[in-house]
């Protein structure tokens, strides 16, 4: 059988207040022009279909318009909930999806059975997927008490937790003539972030030994981190990576989504295929004049200059390269914390002084700005 893994869509994303609803649209056309292309018999979307618990009304038709599209393509599409998505909202969904074939699952039901996806492809071929919604903390401790598990177990790590839960999802993952598939939402220990994930959900404490899944597995189809990369296990596991670059961080990595082949008596064989319908991020670096000579990247721009801050500094980046929507003082310019810069006592002093020290410690010697300072204070505290 042949299957689309794609995840961590972001639909939603505004970076630096630009909206980016435009260039979702083009990465889920892409994605599913991949799918129109490849014929998958299954489609995984591992996660973080939106950016944001609480999507707009545009967000939501993108979402279920491009998962409609992917199962109109012949495939079975299989989607679960991530660390930004509402899962709750997810599964009010679950009607809507279950009457157009998509199996939905937003978050982890008391019903162990309710996340073990069964199907069969055209060509005969059995599989079975286990779908793991993301679970914080707290929750997964919840997950365990609902699967009847001991107030012993109940003690122990998230990790464990994790494989616990898993263990009981994948019970039956030894039975032959069937492919064996996990899709969950997590970080796994050894994987390189992307640079746009959430760090209260990457830290050590979220991350799970590859040893959580079962070696029986064919395939382990993950999302959360954005960089597509194999991890090495006791079976095949891979995050596919976003699509899209949610950040200035991730612009560097290869947007694609990943295709897999695999039976239930040969290994799987993976293969990238790119989707580049998304506008690039680009970091440009330089001076005021090194700017206005630069023939400028296409894509969204972050700017570092090498400057020492002044009042109207940002207009005048912007007035040069209007693309861009991030624009910094290059950190070589701007004073180590603690590198003899005084620290400001707060007991006793004005604001005015605690203002005058902030601007001193940062290098920033523009009178103009603490002037700027001071009409705004006696508007306020006249």
């Amino acid at each position: 059988m042949k299957i689309l893994h794609t995840s961590d869509w972001h639909v939603g994303k505004v970076l630096k207040g630009r909206s980016r609803a435009e260039e979702h649209k083009q990465v889920l056309a892409g994605i599913i022009d991949v799918a129109r292309v490849e014929r998958p018999d299954l489609v995984i979307v591992a996660g973080d279909l939106y950016d944001t618990a609480a999507p707009t009304p545009e967000a939501t038709r993108l979402v279920t318009r491009a998962l409609t599209a992917l199962r109109r393509t012949g495939a079975d599409v299989v989607a679960i909930g991530g660390n930004h998505d509402n899962g709750a909202a997810l599964d009010a969904l679950r009607p809507w999806a279950e009457a157009a074939g998509i199996t939905l699952r937003g978050s982890v039901r008391e019903d162990p059975d309710e996340h073990v996806v069964d199907g069969v492809t055209a060509g005969g071929e059995r599989w079975r997927v286990a779908a793991l919604p993301f679970l914080s903390q707290r929750y997964a401790v919840r997950a365990v008490e609902m699967y009847e598990l001991t107030a012993a177990e109940a003690t122990q790590t998230y990790a464990d937790h994790l494989g616990r839960i898993l263990a009981r999802l994948t019970e039956g993952f030894d039975e032959p003539d069937r492919v064996h598939l996990v899709t969950a939402h997590l970080t796994v220990v050894g994987a390189a972030v992307g640079g746009g994930e959430r760090d209260a959900h990457t830290v050590l404490g979220y991350a799970v030994p590859t040893s959580v899944f079962p070696g029986t597995a064919h395939y382990v189809a993950l999302g959360h981190l954005h960089r597509s990369q194999r991890v090495i296990g006791p079976c095949p596991i891979r995050y596919s990576g976003s699509p899209i670059a949610v950040d200035f961080g991730e612009q560097e990595n290869v947007c694609s989504v990943t295709m897999v082949e695999v039976t239930a008596t040969t290994a799987a064989r993976v293969r990238e295929v790119p989707v580049a319908a998304a506008i690039p991020l680009r970091t440009l670096r330089g001076t005021l004049a090194q700017l206005a000579e630069a023939t400028p990247p296409e894509g969204w721009l972050r700017v570092y200059v090498r400057e020492q801050p002044r009042a109207g500094l940002r207009e005048e980046v912007q007035e040069l390269l209007p693309s861009a929507v991030e624009i910094r003082i290059d950190p070589e310019l701007v004073p180590a914390p603690g590198s003899g810069a005084r620290t400001a006592q707060r007991a006793g002093r004005s604001p005015r002084q605690l203002f005058a020290d902030y601007l001193d410690s940062r290098g920033h010697a523009d009178s103009e700005v603490r002037a700027l300072f001071d009409e705004l204070f006696e508007e306020v505290d006249p």
